[in-house]
């Protein structure tokens, strides 16, 4: 088959690699299209992975994603024309959504956070096939539409992306970290997200406790240039603050403390072992909720509760790994029959 990747966001590059692999091993053509956002294009060319850039991101206001999705969507209709494309799949990308269904392509859908809502009552709307984590209720994607369309697995997409992985201490290294300080990984709040503000006083409460703490070593990822330029202004010694992408699994594998705002570096961590806490302001979905209930996750909620110290051995803790494979097949579910 033909197959069309669509990729909008940094971390949804780590999420489909493998299945764009396994998906090439079994003889389908796959081409990627990518959106010009956060470090995406940077993962891309880290990974050496064949894609075509089509558009940007306008920005977190509603006016700008209507018009960000009407421009890139219309520009990967142009982009698809005359491919023949079997199926389309995107990790939350709307474009893509509209695009293939302009072009009668069946689509299929992936996300694990479930409140995104102005997202998934277009992506599951139009998308053939839903997949997510077996954690979320399927009855809180039908207002979206997605009833009859919900196909889970189980665990967490991190454990597929990371089955084959394993940490290189060469990024320690290359960011020029001291071992032995605590090492601290600080991942940004999405400021652009609709579901997740950056009116965050417990973030930024976070980050003047950490920069007059000398017994720690701040590496701090940021979404934006905007965010990476306000961290540097800071001028905090113990912080750092990477321009470009790095390998950051192997750096959520190696610190002794994940602190993110997000979800992805968040679950990598609990994936690989590394104590991890969540800032995250938005309302919770049902993947965190379990991770949190489970005590794989903390929740900060008092900054001045914060203990950080070197990681002693991960005894007792066994990674999970599971198939990509797995996805892939759950993904060409969607695809007509006789493709």
């Amino acid at each position: 088959m033909k197959i069309w990747v669509d990729l909008t966001n940094s971390p949804h590059v780590l999420v489909l690699r493998p299945v764009i692999d396994v998906l090439r091993a079994d003889g389908h053509e796959v081409q990627v299209t990518a959106r010009d956002f956060a470090q995406t294009l940077e993962l891309l060319e880290r990974y050496g992975m064949d894609h075509t850039a089509i558009g940007r991101h306008r920005g977190g206001r509603y006016a700008s994603k209507a018009l960000g999705l009407f421009d890139r969507s219309l520009a990967l209709w142009r982009w698809s024309r005359g491919k023949g494309f079997d199926l389309a799949i995107g990790h939350g990308s709307n474009d893509v959504m509209v695009a293939a269904a302009a072009r009668r392509v069946p689509s299929v859908t992936m996300f694990d956070y479930e409140w995104a809502k102005v997202q998934h009552n277009v992506n599951c709307r139009l998308a053939r096939r839903v997949i997510v984590p077996a954690a979320i209720p399927p009855e809180r994607l039908y207002a979206y539409g997605a009833r009859g369309k919900v196909h889970a697995y189980e665990g967490l997409k991190e454990e597929y992306y990371l089955s084959d992985f394993e940490p290189d201490e060469a990024v320690l290294d290359e960011l020029g970290l001291d071992r032995g300080k605590v090492l601290v990984l600080l991942r940004t709040p999405p400021e652009v997200a609709l579901y997740h503000r950056l009116e965050n006083d417990l973030f930024g409460t976070l980050i003047d406790r950490l920069a007059a703490d000398d017994n720690v070593q701040v590496v701090a990822l940021a979404r934006t240039p905007q965010q990476r330029e306000g961290l540097q202004a800071l001028g905090a010694g113990n912080f750092v603050v990477p321009e470009r992408a790095i390998d950051g699994p192997s750096l959520v594998a190696l610190v002794d403390a994940v602190i993110g705002a997000g979800g992805t570096m968040n679950r990598e961590a609990v994936a690989l072992g590394t104590p991890v806490w969540t800032t995250f302001a938005g309302r919770l979905g049902a993947v965190d909720e379990k991770l949190l209930a489970d005590g794989r996750l903390n929740r900060l909620e008092d900054v001045d509760s914060l203990r950080l110290a070197k990681r002693g051995g991960d005894v007792g803790f066994q990674r999970v790994r599971r198939d990509p494979r797995l996805l892939a097949e759950l993904a060409l579910g969607a695809a007509p029959r006789g493709s």
